[in-house]
């Protein structure tokens, strides 16, 4: 008798016991996919190993089996049990996430002949390639795909989103004369895309963090630009990370491994300084801009007079700017007219009824809508609370600064740059815009003016330093002439490493920080998150788990820190608490939970687990 362990695509562990049928005994591999009956339910299952014996009574047989050749080979079976074991979810959550949508709902594929399959490359090698130049990188990646094709190796070329990879496409045509693969989530044709991949039709791929598990044959390099991009972390269980999938499978096949950024996180910096990966600089070409500090507290007094949003000093530099025909960027990460809006009479705020956060008020629309789940409406005249006849809009947009240019620079052509379309330098003297316009490498400017960046330095997130230096670093490749920064933390180590143009300012303090509150790098963290209908149940059950969690943790390197409500604590109608662990491995925090979870009790609560949350 031969019996298939299967794993399935629920947060349920397995792998499970089924009977393989007399007739599909020489058709069977590991790798292939079946359908399963599972709580008196058909689903689609993934068979990870075969075998003659079991301690399983009442075994229920493999009720059809899908391919005729196994869809995943041993080494992606490896990659996805490693997954599993990192990031707290069941095997077949991660083998899921490596499939394409059709595959994981039972698509039937041909039997695919593919080339002899290559066990092992060189020796792995992962290398940071710090490039303070924007540009210079492109020059090492594209070496090193010549380098791997010439070895008849394959590449993986992984970008933050879909605009990058298109244009990475026409970077690759143009230099190597090769036509990639092209593989994300959203592509309608996603699947048959795979299956060529597959079938060893092409020798690179390039897509968004999903692209990792391309089933190419030889995999010699793997790429990932911009690494330190939050899209490389899947938001939905498993909340893999890219970086963390391509160390596993460039480890499993000794393949090489470049992580390049402008800016790198803290993590890949850590590794580098301490030799545990190869480190490559590439110092600016072009000038650094001049980089003044506008301390809002001192030099800023105007600021706290009415509807005034520009220091005297940066106001004047726009001035000196317009004065020699030159193109000034007002940046403000905030879309909208107002952020805050209320009832003088009551006090009453007006709220998102499904986030419970506040509403962003649209001049241009007149509405107010929430940017978490969109919810929008009319933007009220009388308060919903007391009836009273007046609300009062606060806080500053790219709607109310685009307002207020128009009112102190009346002659200056103003354009708010809400969108990703193609930038008109000429069609205007003054442009305001998100963080969007850091995709536009091609823009330019004399004068870039930051706005309100304490919002983004004062983020409840340990992360916060790292992400408005790398914000700030980005900013900067726009101009080589000045940049002008209102702060009201001008003594801010993200600040005076700009200052100093030493970037080691910044990683040494914040690394020096991070250390003393044992935060990644030198930690991991576990998020265990807990939604459900009504606040008190999810209350009561998250201090249940966390009671629970603590009594039964006999490991003393895992530390249940704190549960508390998430931020926002109601999204998109749910309410959400959680419960902070750190560890120093995160394999570690894994086993625990699994085994804690498997008989933990929480009915009408979803409980999800983010390991190494950013």
């Amino acid at each position: 008798m031969l019996y298939a362990l299967v794993v399935l695509g629920i947060p349920v562990e397995g792998p499970f016991d089924y009977i393989v049928p007399e007739n599909l005994c020489q058709k069977i591999k590991v790798g292939a996919r079946a359908w399963v009956d599972f709580r008196n339910k058909k689903m689609l299952g993934f068979i990870v190993r075969l075998t003659k014996k079991t301690k399983i009574q009442n075994i229920k047989p493999i009720l059809e089996l899908i391919d005729d050749s196994p869809v995943l080979d041993k080494n992606m079976l490896l990659i996805t049990k490693r997954l599993s074991d990192y990031y707290c979810c069941s095997w077949g959550e991660a083998i899921e996430t490596a499939l394409p949508e059709a595959l994981r709902k039972g698509k039937k594929i041909a039997n695919i002949a593919r080339a002899k399959y290559t066990d092992k490359n060189n020796n792995p090698e992962v290398t940071l390639v710090h490039d303070l130049d924007g540009r210079a990188r492109w020059d090492i990646y594209l070496k090193s795909i010549r380098e791997a094709l010439a070895s008849n190796q394959s590449v993986i070329v992984l970008l933050p989103d879909i605009n990058s990879v298109l244009k990475a496409r026409e970077i690759i045509i143009a230099h190597l004369n090769i036509q990639p693969a092209l593989l994300y989530r959203k592509e309608s044709g996603e699947s048959e895309e795979w299956l060529r991949i597959k079938e060893g039709k092409f020798s690179i791929v390039i897509g968004t963090r999903s692209a990792i598990f391309a089933p190419l044959n030889n995999l010699g390099l793997v790429i990932i630009d911009e690494e330190q991009n939050d899209s490389y972390k899947q938001g939905q269980v498993p909340h893999y990370h890219a970086r963390e999938a391509s160390l596993m499978r460039t480890s499993i096949l000794g393949a090489r491994l470049i992580l390049g950024s402008g800016s790198p996180t803290l993590e890949s910096f850590y590794l580098a300084k301490r030799n545990k990966i190869g480190y490559l600089l590439i110092p600016q070409r072009k000038n650094f801009p001049e980089m003044k500090i506008i301390d809002a507290k001192y030099g800023g007094q105007n600021l706290k007079q009415k509807n005034m949003v520009l220091s005297k000093y940066l106001a004047d530099a726009v001035v000196n700017c317009l004065n020699s025909k030159g193109k000034a960027l007002l940046f403000l990460n905030r879309k909208g007219f107002a952020t805050f809006a209320s009832c003088l009479h009551c006090g009453a705020a007006l709220r998102c009824p499904r986030c419970n956060i506040n509403l962003v008020y649209h001049f241009k629309d007149n509405i107010v809508n929430c940017h978490y789940c969109n919810f929008k409406m009319p933007a009220p005249k009388i308060c919903p609370n007391c009836n009273s006849g007046y609300i009062k809009y606060s806080g500053i947009g790219t709607e109310k600064i685009e307002s207020e240019l128009s009112r102190i620079f009346t002659q200056a052509r103003i354009k708010r740059l809400d969108s990703l379309d193609k930038i008109d330098i000429k069609g205007a003297d003054i442009f305001i815009s998100t963080q969007s316009i850091i995709k536009e490498a091609d823009c330019s400017f004399d004068l870039v003016g930051v706005l309100a960046i304490d919002n983004t330095l004062n983020r409840i997130d340990f992360r916060a330093s790292e992400k408005t230096f790398e914000l700030l670093v980005a900013l900067s490749g726009l101009t080589e002439k000045k940049i002008v920064i209102q702060t009201r933390l001008a003594s801010h180590h993200c600040f005076q490493a700009l200052v100093d143009k030493n970037i080691d300012t910044f990683y040494n303090k914040e690394l020096k920080q991070r250390k003393e509150l044992n935060f990644p790098p030198f930690k991991h963290l576990g998020l265990v998150k807990l939604r459900g209908e009504k606040e008190s149940k999810v209350r009561e059950i998250s201090n249940v788990l966390f009671e629970g969690l603590n009594k039964n943790n006999k490991n003393k390197t895992i530390e249940i820190v704190a549960v508390s409500p998430a931020y926002p604590s109601k999204l998109r109608g749910k309410f959400c608490w959680q419960i902070l662990i750190k560890v120093k491995s995160a394999p570690q925090i894994t086993k625990f939970l699994k085994k804690y979870l498997k008989d933990f009790a929480h009915s009408g609560i979803i409980v999800t687990v983010d390991i190494d949350p950013v």
